[in-house]
């Protein structure tokens, strides 16, 4: 089952004790809704759609992981991949992320101010 927007789908606020800061819970939200899009047997994508529903939160769909090796090998790309990485490389990607929690942090204001909010949180969304 792929997950769609018909569904009921959590807001920021379910990742704010993980993330402790706005932007990077929405960040995070975001990626697991990316996530969610994946394959039906990927079980990553599967705890990610159990996330974005709120089946479950993201610590418990996490301890429920199957520990397997094509989980471990992804992870084992993402660490390869990044030990590879130049000095600068590395820094251009920490730019590059503080840069989109920036973009996040504009996002939220604007929503704030445009429902006459600016220092309000902004509602859990829920479908």
């Amino acid at each position: 089952m792929q997950f769609n927007e018909s569904q009921r789908e959590v807001g920021d606020a379910e990742f704010v004790g993980l993330a402790k800061d706005e932007a990077r819970a929405r960040m995070l939200r975001k990626m697991m809704k990316n996530l969610a899009e994946g394959d039906e047997r990927d079980p990553l994508a599967a705890m990610a759609r159990d996330v974005v529903s709120g089946r479950r939160g993201i610590r418990e769909a996490v301890d429920g992981l199957p520990r397997n090796e094509s989980l471990e090998a992804r992870f084992d790309t993402f660490q390869q991949r990044w030990d590879a990485m130049s000095e600068s490389e590395r820094l251009a990607a920490e730019r590059e992320s503080s840069q989109y929690l920036e973009e996040q942090r504009r996002e939220i204001r604007a929503e704030r101010e445009a429902a006459g909010h600016p220092g309000a949180v902004p509602p859990r969304h829920r479908g």
